[in-house]
């Protein structure tokens, strides 16, 4: 049975029911709108989710004996909080209501003081707190006294002057102190010649009229790269064996877990990664008959083993000319045990809504926020079992929420620093860029036909081919003939009315190429390599599979409804109902990352290695998380590792993987009555350090041991 929903609740129609919610899921609302408010910055609010839980978790951890604040009275790099402890007369339940609602508002007021509206965003604040019943004219610090509201202005301030220091420059509004683009910016008003650019290098892009990601007007700008210093911003669980420290003209980049180059110019790696973005934007039209069952019967299920190792594999991960990857879906639904039902749809209906629903669009809380609503879907479901990893006593609301948003925001702010720190050292172009530049250079296919270069994009037939004289896009002179035409998406010039008509797809010139994004968009402001989505998402998915204990959403189906013709914003679609489904949390990440090719804002080399940054990011983020919530246990400033098993519970003829492994670990199957029953192949694998399981025999449904070493983890088997 599964359940929809809307993905995008509005705070701000204050449908918000106190009753049913903690107080740290309505002050994550209320972020959440408030993020939607403000301009688009993934770097910025992920750190604003991030220390916003910290400011609740901590708030929280005040208030219960086994649990370990992570900023107050501690030492978070170079920083040093103080604390004298806490005692109050007030309940225990009040108090922590009151310290986690003072300490939230006092730090969002801080943080959305320079808003597109503050007086807007500061109104919503204040309207909660009204709403809570607590006066906002209590501003002391002075937690002494034995006040909650007193301790969570404390706790605000702390985490305030944190932020100060820890290498974003939020003094600065988060300006760039050094970083330079080496392109001149490419103007959209009109095609533009952009042959002596560097074409490994991000260019900026100019607007006549601008509005970024959340629907703020900019007006005419050509936006700054941001966050290429991210990088040098303190971290939650990132460890120095991550990093690597690089230098340009003086001054410092730090990247953590080093993807190394992308792919250059003069590589056909280059020009098939940037040349499929064109290809699969021929994928946007509903009415080009092509028809797929996008459900988990039919998507998803691939294992990060999976993943391609070099650019070179690329090609055998992603199908070129129809489109997707690997992806072979889930026989049965472990959870009902039932086969899942197929869902036929236009597959341009499907890539569209991809391109929309995972790009966040104006009013969007950003990819990292993105995953907080969902997040907050699991947690409203009905058949989740707050169960901490899926185990153990059920926890209250309050106490679920603050440890799950705490490990969430450390991840997505790990993921944030991570990818942006790659971001500004590789300083990466975009396709919007690479596409027109391998497009005006000409073909790299045939030396005898016009317009050869090395450094031109490949011939496809029915895709890329030259403009000839009696070709309808020659020109009136023939000025065009001897140029690159691609079919793609064919823009925004074909669509008046977006509410009636939809471009489709067509023979264009290669320099009239458009990503499938708003024309006031068209291209997130900083570098591609690696892509932002593919590592927000699978840190994420990473982390609701530990949280929740099962890689499967609960019922072992998410889903989220577009209807027909009430979806998608600068064209009509789409032209029927779509259900975008996931039976597993990485499923959906895997999805998410798709989507940015072809909304034509990542090649594949982007991509993977996003998703395996993101991976190691989601893991060590979690166990380095969970150090906080018992006091027996020593913090650690580097994060502790400990072997996942999954998937869990396993169908009888499926692989088992299991992660932070070493390729001489051992791996033995034993019955409940400790009987060995077979030592399974194993196939190592030293970039992810994940193992996979292959069993000798098939085992028939139960329960069953699996010793690594001496680790015991207890598997279950279910019938096809």
């Amino acid at each position: 049975m599964s359940k929809s929903v809307d993905l995008t609740v509005k705070l701000s129609e204050y449908d918000v029911d106190f009753r049913e919610q903690s107080v740290a899921r309505l002050w994550n609302e209320v972020l959440l709108e408030l993020i939607r408010k403000d301009y688009a910055r993934p770097t910025v609010h992920a750190r604003n989710l991030f220390h916003t839980s910290v400011a609740m978790y901590d708030a929280w951890a005040v208030y219960n004996d086994n649990a370990s604040p992570y900023i107050l009275g501690q030492n978070v790099g170079a920083f040093q909080s103080d604390f004298e402890g806490f005692t109050t007369e007030e309940t225990k339940a009040k108090a922590e209501k009151q310290t986690i609602s003072y300490a939230a508002y006092t730090l969002l007021s801080h943080r959305f003081k320079h808003a597109p509206n503050p007086a807007l965003a500061q109104n919503i604040l204040d309207e909660i707190m009204a709403a809570l019943g607590y006066d906002i004219s209590i501003t002391t610090t002075d937690y002494s006294t034995g006040d909650p509201a007193a301790l969570g202005n404390y706790i605000a301030s702390q985490i305030i002057t944190f932020g100060m220091q820890d290498g974003s420059n939020e003094a600065n509004q988060y300006q760039n102190k050094y970083y330079q683009p080496v392109n001149e910016a490419l103007s959209l008003s009109y095609p533009e010649a952009i042959e002596n650019i560097n074409p490994n290098r991000w260019q900026p892009l100019s607007f006549n009229n601008f509005i970024d990601q959340s629907g703020n007007v900019i007006g005419g700008v050509t936006p700054d790269f941001l966050g290429p210093e991210w990088g040098n911003v303190q971290p939650f669980s990132l460890s120095k064996d991550d990093k690597t420290t690089f230098n340009r003209s003086g001054h410092n980049y730090q990247v953590y877990h080093n993807p190394g180059e992308p792919p250059y110019n003069d590589s056909n790696d280059y020009k098939w990664g940037f040349s499929l973005v064109s290809k699969w934007s021929a994928q946007l039209n509903p009415d080009d008959g092509v028809l797929w069952d996008i459900s988990p019967k039919s998507m998803g299920n691939i294992s990060s083993n999976d993943f391609p190792e070099s650019f070179n594999d690329y090609p055998s991960f992603y199908n070129e000319i129809e489109g997707g990857d690997i992806g072979k879906g889930h026989d049965i639904n472990p959870i009902t045990l039932l086969p899942y039902q197929e869902q036929v749809v236009p597959r341009g209906d499907y890539t569209r809504i991809l391109a929309e629903f995972w790009a966040d669009g104006p009013d969007s809380e950003t990819p990292p926020g993105h995953w907080f609503t969902i997040l907050n879907y699991v947690n409203d479901h009905e058949l989740l079992q707050k169960r901490f990893e899926g185990e153990g006593d059920i926890l209250s609301d309050l106490e679920w929420d603050v440890k799950s948003y705490f490990i969430l925001g450390g991840a997505m702010h790990d993921a944030a620093v991570a990818a942006w720190g790659v971001k500004g050292w590789y300083d990466y172009i975009r396709p919007i860029s690479a596409i027109r530049y391998m497009c005006e250079m000409g073909q790299c296919t045939d030396t005898s036909l016009p317009n050869y270069s090395t450094s031109g994009i490949h011939l496809q037939h029915g895709l890329v081919e030259i403009v000839g004289e009696n070709d309808v896009l020659a020109g009136v002179n023939n000025e065009h003939v001897g140029k690159i035409k691609l079919y793609a998406w064919r823009g925004h010039n074909f669509i008046d009315n977006p509410d009636e008509d939809v471009a489709g797809v067509g023979w264009i010139l290669a320099e009239n190429w458009w990503p499938y994004q708003r024309p006031t968009f068209v291209t997130p402001p900083f570098a591609g390599y690696v892509s932002g989505h593919s590592t927000f998402s699978r840190a994420a998915a990473e982390v609701l599979t530990l949280l929740t204990g099962s890689a499967y959403f609960p019922g072992g189906m998410g889903e989220f409804v577009a209807k027909k013709d009430d979806f998608l914003v600068f064209e009509k679609g789409p032209s029927v109902d779509v259900k975008l489904q996931w039976a597993t949390y990485r499923d959906a990440s895997d999805q998410c990352s798709l989507s940015r090719i072809w909304g034509g804002i990542h090649p594949p080399a982007d991509d993977i290695p996003g998703r395996k940054i993101g991976e190691k990011v989601g893991i060590e983020a979690f166990h380095f998380a969970t150090q906080y919530f018992s006091k027996s246990e020593n913090i650690q400033e580097e994060p502790s590792m400990k072997r996942i098993v999954y998937p869990n519970p396993l169908l009888a003829s499926n692989k088992l993987f299991v992660s932070n492994t070493n390729a001489n670990d051992e791996f033995k199957i034993f019955d409940l009555n400790g009987r060995l029953l077979q030592i399974p192949v194993k196939t190592y694998s030293e970039s992810n350090r994940i193992t996979e399981l292959n069993f000798s025999k098939t085992l028939s449904a139960g329960i069953y041991i699996l010793k690594t070493n001496n680790q015991s983890d207890k598997i279950v088997i279910i019938e096809k």
